[in-house]
């Protein structure tokens, strides 16, 4: 929201609209009435300001509420959300996470609790059969899915997803989302030496995530797409197993 906030196009469009109202009501500052005339402006730019910070507050939800669920990221039309987050649900991993996440050593779904609660959640999938948005499957054909993929023998796959990434605002400053990040990374490569690179696609738009990201060593590959009104870049980030071992200080993978 900060990003949307602060970016040139709203703020020359709060100004604008500000002095359009400033304009019509003549609140142009007046020196005759001292110190306090110069204070007649800020009910102009107080009053846009609401509605634009609601509008921005509200299209910020939606986008980061789909991003939780996605990796393909968010649009703001909502017809659109609607459609990913209902296709995303319809997911196996989503509707049986235990077991899902159970098919590959280096595949895991990890929450993080504070104070009795949950206030972060990653998703990593190393599973040979993962292909994004091909998983997912029809209501009745979920628990047939799932049941045939517990057939498929637990081999962890050369590449790993980062498939959700989460943590509640309130927390984000506390950096709280490099733990998640270096824990399920370090998680994936140590339990299997099969694994050479982990890859997560993520926007601008949700700054905290690449930040950690980045943190933890990852690189951009390439922008994949944009979206938002501003259209904030859709980014494929990848890890692998060689730059993670320099950042753990390890040696050679034997």
């Amino acid at each position: 929201m900060k990003q949307a906030a602060l970016h040139p196009l709203t703020l020359s469009i709060w100004v604008a609209l500000s002095c359009v109202m400033i304009e019509y009501f003549s609140w142009w500052p007046n020196p005759e009435h001292g110190f306090l005339g110069w204070l007649s402006p800020v009910p102009a730019f107080a009053c846009w300001a609401v509605p634009i910070l609601s509008l921005i507050d509200w299209w910020v939800r939606f986008c980061q509420l789909g991003y939780i669920f996605s990796v393909s990221g968010c649009r703001v039309n909502r017809p659109y959300f609607e459609d990913v987050a209902s296709d995303t649900l319809r997911r196996p991993d989503v509707a049986d996470i235990q077991e899902y996440y159970a098919r590959s050593p280096s595949s895991g779904f990890f929450v993080l609790e504070y104070d009795n609660r949950i206030i972060g959640l990653i998703a990593v999938d190393a599973s040979e059969d993962f292909q994004s948005d091909k998983n997912s499957v029809k209501t009745g054909e979920i628990k047939k899915t799932i049941q045939e993929k517990k057939r498929v023998s637990s081999i962890t796959s050369s590449t790993a997803t980062i498939c959700h990434i989460f943590v509640e605002n309130p927390f984000r400053n506390a950096d709280v989302q490099d733990d998640l990040v270096s824990f399920a990374t370090d998680y994936a490569f140590t339990t299997s030496s099969d694994l050479k690179e982990i890859k997560v696609t993520t926007s601008s738009l949700l700054g905290y995530v690449q930040k950690s990201l980045r943190h933890s060593k990852f690189t951009t590959d390439e922008v994949v797409g944009r979206v938002g009104i501003y259209r904030w870049k859709m980014q494929a980030m990848s890890l692998k197993r060689e730059q993670w071992e320099k950042s753990r200080g390890k040696g050679a993978s034997t």
